[in-house]
């Protein structure tokens, strides 16, 4: 079970416009960040560092998954629900012996809700030497609007 994160508009939650201050930290795996007792290695995955970034027309979100194949990377917007995750395949030389491996077959996985006021119908994603950018627009509805004054 992957720790499961929440950004919303700064109007909404009163914060800054910048979140996810993790990107310069390791991924973590969800038994180091303490999310999942008991898993195997096999099972663990690891929770790419992650900058979500706020501008008047909605948010881009940038993960950091270094050597993820595209083909194995899946994005899974759902409602109000955002899922990154991907397996990939460690190279091990033939004549080479492990001695440790927290994570045998590395995955990433992290979880986000989003806020309504997001137009998930009008996202796009670009892949990129290892760096996910996907953009979420926010809502017509959401989008500050300049209101004209008349002069009565």
């Amino acid at each position: 079970m992957s720790e499961e994160a929440n950004f919303m508009p700064s109007a909404e939650k009163g914060g800054s416009k910048q979140a996810g201050q993790d990107r310069k930290k390791p991924a973590r795996t969800d038994r180091q960040a303490g999310g999942a007792k008991g898993l195997s290695s096999q099972e663990a995955a690891l929770r790419p560092p992650v900058d979500v970034i706020e501008d008047a027309s909605g948010i881009t979100l940038l993960a950091d998954l270094p050597g993820m194949p595209k083909e194995k990377l899946n994005l899974q917007l759902e409602a109000d629900s955002l899922t990154i995750e991907g397996e990939m395949a460690l190279d091990v030389l033939q004549d080479m012996q492990s001695h440790f491996a927290e994570v045998t077959v590395p995955r990433y996985r992290r979880n986000f809700t989003l806020s309504k006021d997001l137009d998930t119908e009008q996202a796009s994603a670009e892949f990129n030497n290892g760096v996910l950018r996907l953009h979420i627009p926010k809502a017509k509805q959401a989008q500050p609007r300049k209101i004209q004054i008349n002069v009565a």
